[in-house]
């Protein structure tokens, strides 16, 4: 009987080796189980250390990378995101089109100028907890916007067909005849320029002083500037742009900004040179952006 339970003994050893192998990973606690057998103690150990390196972390793809946390501003909203610091400024677009629905090819990503594309966040120097600007509209909003302007736009241009010519009006006329400032940039007739890479500067507003237009284009804003202040005005708010040539100097125009919904909103700019007018009327009311 002794024999036989030795046997048995060695016998049911040797299965349950196995068992407490294959079910290592579903109970750690296995290899204590035999406090007083050292080989088991060493096996529990090693079980316990395989399970380990098998945890998943749910798919965390920034796991192990060096990452930055940024904040997203975008139409007055603000996001928490948390990026590789090895990441292109493309991979952050497609991150920031999963917070807010903006495509990245319609979006215009801000950090000291304009963000590169092709360029690493460490190698323009993106800090912890650095503000990303990002301006452009989602294409519902675009609709949304030029659907009403188009509307705007003629309905001012059947006005302007019933009026005597601006020139002529007295309101203008006071500023007109001032005569053409002596600062003015000089026009070219005959052809059609893009906006120049300096501010357009010696026209006149509405009150006779001196003004600037300054095109940000990075921004997607139109800064007019006095002596007093600079209004920082936003492309989409600009409903419609007026223009008509000076009477008796055909190669300057004087231009309206049209800021709301009425006549009384208009912002008036005398002395604009005939070359860069189509390129302002195209920039402020959205064309460019669609080349």
């Amino acid at each position: 009987m002794a024999s036989q339970d030795g046997n048995e003994a060695v016998v049911m050893e040797t299965e349950g080796s196995p068992k407490k192998e294959e079910s290592a990973c579903a109970n750690l606690g296995d290899g204590d189980a035999e406090a007083n057998e050292e080989s088991g103690q060493e096996d529990g150990r090693n079980s316990s250390t395989q399970c380990q390196a098998s945890v998943s972390n749910g798919g965390d793809t920034d796991d192990g990378k060096e990452t930055v946390d940024l904040k997203i501003i975008w139409n007055k909203n603000k996001y928490d995101l948390r990026i590789p610091l090895d990441g292109t400024g493309a991979s952050l677009k497609e991150r920031i089109h999963s917070l807010t629905g903006l495509p990245p090819s319609m979006q215009k990503v801000m950090y000291k100028g304009l963000l590169p594309e092709d360029k690493t966040l460490r190698e323009i120097k993106v800090t912890n907890g650095a503000k990303i600007m990002v301006v452009g509209s989602t294409i519902n909003d675009v609709l949304a916007v030029n659907t009403p302007k188009e509307v705007i736009q003629q309905e001012v241009k059947a006005e302007e067909n019933k009026k005597e010519p601006l020139c002529q009006q007295k309101q203008h006329r006071k500023v007109l005849d001032k005569g053409k400032p002596e600062d003015i940039m000089p026009s070219v007739k005959g052809t059609k320029e893009r906006l120049p890479t300096v501010p357009l500067s010696g026209m006149y507003n509405k009150s006779g002083g001196k003004v600037r237009l300054t095109f940000k284009l990075e921004q997607d804003q139109l800064w007019i500037g006095t002596k007093e202040r600079t209004e920082k005005l936003p492309m989409g708010s600009i409903k419609n742009v007026v223009t008509e040539p000076i009477e008796g100097h055909d190669d300057y125009y004087m231009m309206a900004f049209q800021l709301g919904p009425t006549e009384a909103s208009y912002y008036w700019v005398y002395w604009v040179p005939v070359q860069y007018v189509d390129a302002i009327k195209d920039t402020v009311l959205g064309k460019w952006q669609y080349f």
